[in-house]
């Protein structure tokens, strides 16, 4: 019964990622209220999973809280909005160190190619103003292949 109810939850996160995507690109921002519900599903998928209490939960807390704590700053100078740095707290309450760490690379790179390519598209079209890039799409791209290689394939099996 767990299965199903963790592949449900793994089902729900992707879908909310996907429109995390869908309004980062639209509007270039990551709405407060999708944040919020991915944070406080968490504790159903702590529960589904057998988190325990101690250490578990604490550190999926102390995960999210760091996340938190980091990208705040990258927000201070600038270089990501606040739904980003809402968004990658909020996954620390899901995935597990390691791949958080693995989403935290593959997010960077793929932040760093989108944010080329969307810098010469700006120049070849002569576009003036600053250039806003949707990181949610690179947060979420990342995140995705996390759920799905972890969690979705092997419950299957």
């Amino acid at each position: 019964m767990r299965t199903i109810f963790l592949e449900l939850l793994a089902g729900g996160l992707v879908a909310a990622l996907l429109y995390a995507i869908w309004t980062d690109w639209r509007a270039r921002v990551i709405p407060n209220p999708l944040n919020a519900a991915i944070a406080l599903a968490a504790p159903l998928w702590w529960w589904a999973s057998g988190l325990s209490l101690w250490p578990g939960v604490a550190v999926q807390l102390a995960v999210g809280g760091v996340a938190l704590l980091i990208f705040m700053g990258a927000f201070a100078i600038g270089a990501m909005g606040g739904g980003d740095v809402k968004l990658i707290a909020a996954l620390g309450l899901w995935l597990v160190p390691p791949d958080f760490l693995q989403m935290i690379v593959w997010m960077s790179i793929g932040g760093g190619l989108l944010t080329v390519v969307m810098m010469i598209a700006h120049r070849v079209r002569r576009q003036e103003g600053q250039l806003e890039i949707p990181y949610g799409i690179a947060i979420a791209a990342a995140t995705i292949p996390e759920l799905t290689q972890r969690y979705l394939y092997h419950f299957g099996r």
